[in-house]
């Protein structure tokens, strides 16, 4: 039987991530897929980023991740979303290469010395039940024992994994060509862990080459050389185009006339879908007014024809699947390649689970990604890294890391499923954090590399890289706080802006007008050209939006008052009755560690939090 400090079941996003922070850590981790050729595969979409899920990317790279060096070797095409927005929801996405961000993942992985990569599909944990239920190791199905003193589950999608393909065609499989992992699934539900299903699903594919151009929009992506790793300055691939066609009219009589035979919908699948990434089949019935739903063509990769037809998720029949292809204008001719299918798969509402992501009736068991009904990588790479960490802290007897709401998005991806639970796949918006101007995706290394550099998480080179980054937004911001500019050197600065400057002012000052460039501004007064344009960038934004800021950072300091005030992890909430019957019930299924915590909780009021504040101090003075 082999030892390892962590064992990590599962390597997709969230399994990669855990992976090489266990590693970092410098714990001897393993790391166990049921087939190493698809280690960090794009299962569904061949895209990273997004709205909220970008500066998750850049998140996990602050950390040590692997998520955006793995993107930026494979970026085809690049957006800034949001762009002509505020800078707190600007969005950075790339349209991937299939297989060279997996081939990435897997080199990235393999430059860690204390990991092993190892084939094969676990079908049992090991327990120790003395003293309390602890994991000690997993068992693979060739009969092969791992002994570790922490484990990990990513499994994604496996859990008792089911495709489906209308009402008649149903697979088992943890996606389209894997074997679902059944055995796994009921050693979990014997611990007596509560069980619950969710569904998603993928589009077809189509061949590009039977696509009729003349009839579909082109979508360049943006000119600008922008890199998702802060570390890390990888050479970035040909571009592609993406190309805009719309499901119309057409589309939604076909759908209309199928709905029974869909699998949603004829009653094969009972698990709950993702409501912002909806069926094709949804969009019809859900929003019968509209008159078409767009419809994005993506390129696979540079060395493949096939397109992913995004917009286009469905569990109908394949007959049917193509019959609708070719009533999208462009696609008339169109040869789909690949069918697309709705897989339902078992998950364990995350309200079982610690702050740091460890089964709270299991010791040193942790659960991440699709396993914790989320949905999407980024937010399976986010509770990769928090699980990954808090695994080797944990087995070493350190504090667990728990990030902040005002932290991180990955703090309010964490704190929103082990608070508040989730009735359907979590996605990540920038809507959901309370912070969103200070969680923004170009500050996350000026964020995240203080406690970067307290684990230990970078290398030497990383951190002194890293710092002179931080260093130069640092120069940019004393520059154009200290450095004047005459009325006659702002004339070209400020024309767009439709003011002028009647004597001479601070840069900084300036610079807070709207419309107004700091880079033009350092410019034009001769300063400022060894900057680059990404410390230009962070600099005019925390000079633009200072005020705001301040107010923000002022109301996470009010949070962090709340959150010192520590609740007792024995406290018996169901016999407080100076609280209401159902924040009883709620908190002690949450069992939160903090009061900010506990007022995150569904169903308690401030007259509650207000008693529970007494009735903890009067517990820690019993037990005293």
């Amino acid at each position: 039987m082999s030892d390892f400090d962590v064992i990590i079941v599962g390597a997709g996003h969230a399994g990669t991530e855990a992976a090489a922070m266990s590693a970092r850590l410098g714990a001897r981790t393993l790391l166990l897929t049921s087939n190493l050729e698809t280690i960090g595969q794009l299962s569904c979409n061949p895209a990273i980023g997004g709205i909220a899920k970008g500066t998750v990317v850049r998140e996990v790279d602050a950390l040590g991740g692997l998520m955006g060096r793995a993107a930026d070797r494979a970026t085809i095409q690049f957006r800034m979303l949001n762009r002509s927005k505020g800078p707190a929801v600007w969005a950075p996405r790339a349209q991937c290469d299939r297989t060279l961000y997996r081939r990435a993942a897997r080199h990235l992985l393999e430059g860690f010395p204390t990991l092993e990569l190892t084939q094969g599909m676990v079908t049992n944990l090991l327990l120790d039940q003395s003293g309390g239920p602890r994991v000690v190791g997993v068992e693979t199905a060739d009969g092969r024992r791992f002994r570790a003193r922490a484990v990990i589950i990513t499994a994604g999608t496996f859990l008792r994994g089911r495709i489906h393909l209308g009402l008649d065609t149903q697979i088992p499989a943890g996606r389209a060509g894997d074997q679902p992992s059944v055995e796994l699934a009921q050693v979990i539900a014997n611990i007596g862990l509560t069980v619950s299903r969710f569904k998603t699903g993928t589009p077809p594919r189509i061949d590009g080459r039977t696509v009729d151009w003349s009839k579909v929009d082109r979508q360049d992506g943006d000119a600008g050389d922008y890199r998702f790793s802060f570390h890390d300055r990888a050479e970035r691939p040909r571009q592609l185009p993406c190309w805009i066609t719309w499901a119309g009219e057409a589309v939604k009589e076909i759908i209309q006339r199928h709905l029974k035979e869909s699998a949603l919908y004829g009653g094969a699948i009972s698990g709950r879908g993702p409501r912002y990434c909806p069926s094709v089949e949804d969009k019809i019935v859900k929003f019968p007014e509209a008159k078409r739903h767009q419809v994005f063509l993506e390129p696979e990769g540079l060395d493949t024809s096939e397109l992913y037809v995004n917009g286009l998720s469905t569990s109908l029949p394949v007959a049917v699947q193509l019959e609708f292809l070719h009533a999208v204008p462009g696609l008339e001719r169109a040869h789909m390649t690949r069918p697309g299918y709705a897989i339902e798969y078992d998950y364990y509402p995350p309200t079982q689970l610690t702050p740091w992501l460890e089964v709270k009736a299991i010791e040193h068991l942790f659960f991440a990604g699709q396993i914790n009904g989320t949905t999407g990588y980024e937010e399976a790479a986010g509770q990769g890294v928090v699980a990954g960490i808090n695994a080797v802290r944990r087995i070493r007897g350190h504090e667990p890391v728990v990030l902040g709401r005002d932290d991180a998005y990955v703090g309010v991806l964490v704190d929103d499923l082990v608070t508040r639970g989730v009735d359907e796949p979590y996605r990540l918006f920038t809507s959901r954090s309370e912070f969103r101007l200070l969680l923004r995706q170009d500050n996350a290394l000026r964020r995240l590399l203080p406690l970067a550099e307290r684990l230990g998480l970078l290398s030497t080179l990383e951190l002194e890289e890293a710092n002179k980054r931080l260093e130069s937004e640092e120069s940019v911001l004393s520059l154009a706080r200290e450095t004047s500019i005459t009325p006659a050197r702002a004339t070209g600065p400020l024309a767009g802006s439709g003011t002028t400057l009647a004597a001479g002012e601070r840069i900084a000052v300036v610079a807070k007008r709207p419309g107004v460039s700091l880079g033009a501004l350092l410019e034009a007064a001769g300063v400022g050209e060894e900057f680059a344009p990404d410390a230009v960038l962070a600099a005019e934004i925390e000079i633009k939006y200072d005020g705001y800021l301040q107010r923000e950072r002022e109301a996470a300091a009010r949070l962090a008052e709340l959150a010192s005030f520590a609740l007792p992890p024995d406290l018996p909430y169901l016999e407080l009755h100076s609280l209401a019957t159902e924040a009883r019930q709620k908190l002690d299924q949450v069992r939160p560690t903090s009061l900010a915590q506990a007022a995150r909780v569904p169903g308690v009021s401030p007259s509650d939090l207000h008693n529970l504040v007494v009735e903890a101090t009067r517990w820690r003075r019993r037990v005293a």
